[in-house]
């Protein structure tokens, strides 16, 4: 009976999902991580044995030999996926196995496209999007529109061309009419030369390509059954975005994502394959980041944090802008969306785990609202070990 594992960010995203889940596989003989939310927007950072990666799609067990895979609820870009492979190669890993549910749906150039142009249109209003389309995907998705992994594997490449240009009739060219009259505002260069490419089939033609491509060489589509997950020692689900950008559990709505970040995905996946999770290992780092719009409580410099090194996984771009930082809350508001989780998913039992990071940046500390409280002092604060049974510390920086 393989060890089950629910890795879950417990902020807005960049907690070091990825180290947690390097350190799982790393003491695995035999492991399988589940991407289970959001898509090629997670960016998780591994550094080991000299060897650096940011990983997308790839799970953040690749250095470690686990097999990857993506479960239906996850939005892989097939159109990337060679890139990541190649790179990943390059820095001196190789490329994993990677398996796929049958009915996966793949973001397109389009979701993409879409994107970029609403949060160009929205200016200084940006919801905080990567630009990488997950949200215009589920969308699309639970309109009827998807188009699967297995899909453009089984299907030949001009039946997907089609498939896709119908997509974009029927569904994407409507919804970038129905955002235009939702945002409004003046449209540049820029927001014309991206809508030209949305109406262009030769766009459609050469991603779909690629995508065929990229699926035949390196996906293979399995059903999650109990006999598919019983062949490994190991399963950790890794998570791509923060307990705080769950839709059902932060309250910082419009700025999260679509994806369930929790255990909604991890159980629900678990149920329907007859086995049980075993451990919930909430990741934060001994202060708060957020990358992109929204709220953030606390926020502060983040010289006052202590002695934060560059975040290099975490450069400015134009749709995020730059890293922000802040301080945990109150303990109240530190537990409190660990509990609703757990509560939300009817979990009493359940073993969870608090995995601290980057306490090297910060003398050992986490950095509260209501002040510093030294990581080591965690467990016998009844507050803390009332939620969790057991903690995890990491001097590592990378996320």
């Amino acid at each position: 009976m393989p060890k089950i594992r629910a890795v879950i960010g417990k902020g807005f995203g960049d907690e070091g999902k990825g180290l947690a889940t390097d350190v799982f596989c790393s003491k695995s003989g035999n492991p399988l991580v589940i991407k289970h939310n959001g898509g090629a927007q997670a960016g998780h950072t591994v550094e080991t044995n000299g060897k650096r990666f940011v990983f997308h799609q790839l799970s953040a067990g690749s250095f470690r030999n686990a097999d990857t895979y993506w479960a239906r609820t996850y939005y892989p870009d097939l159109y990337k996926l060679d890139e990541e492979v190649t790179e990943f190669k390059r820095a001196g890993g190789r490329c994993p196995k990677i398996y796929c549910h049958p009915e996966t749906c793949v973001t397109i150039i389009d979701d993409i496209l879409i994107n970029m142009i609403a949060e160009t249109m929205r200016g200084e209003g940006r919801h905080g999007s990567c630009g990488m389309g997950i949200n215009e995907c589920d969308l699309r998705t639970k309109a009827g529109y998807g188009i699967t992994v297995d899909n453009i594997i089984r299907q030949d490449i001009t039946a997907t061309v089609k498939s896709i240009l119908d997509i974009r009739k029927k569904y994407c060219i409507p919804r970038l009419e129905e955002i235009r009259k939702e945002i409004g505002g003046t449209e540049n260069e820029e927001i014309s030369g991206m809508i030209d490419m949305l109406k262009d089939p030769a766009v459609i033609e050469n991603a779909a390509s690629e995508m065929k491509n990229n699926a035949l060489k390196y996906v293979k589509i399995t059903d999650d059954t109990r006999d598919f997950f019983m062949g490994y020692d190991d399963i950790i689900f890794e998570s791509g975005q923060g307990l705080l950008l769950d839709p059902e559990i932060s309250p910082f709505s419009p700025h999260v994502t679509a994806s369930r970040t929790g255990l909604y995905n991890p159980l629900t996946i678990l149920g329907e394959a007859g086995l049980k999770l075993h451990e919930a290992v909430y990741v934060t780092r001994s202060y708060v980041t957020r990358h992109g719009a929204g709220p953030l409580p606390y926020e502060c410099d983040k010289e006052a944090l202590g002695n934060i090194e560059h975040d290099m996984t975490n450069e400015d771009n134009p749709w995020q802008g730059s890293i922000r930082y802040a301080r945990h809350g109150s303990t109240y508001e530190f537990l409190a969306p660990v509990k609703k989780d757990l509560e939300e998913n009817g979990l009493k039992d359940l073993k969870v785990s608090l995995f601290i990071t980057h306490l090297n940046e910060t003398d050992n500390r986490m950095k509260m609202a209501d002040g510093d409280i030294d990581a080591d002092e965690l467990p016998v604060r009844h507050e803390f070990n009332d939620v969790f049974r057991h903690f995890y510390y990491s001097y590592q920086s990378e996320s």
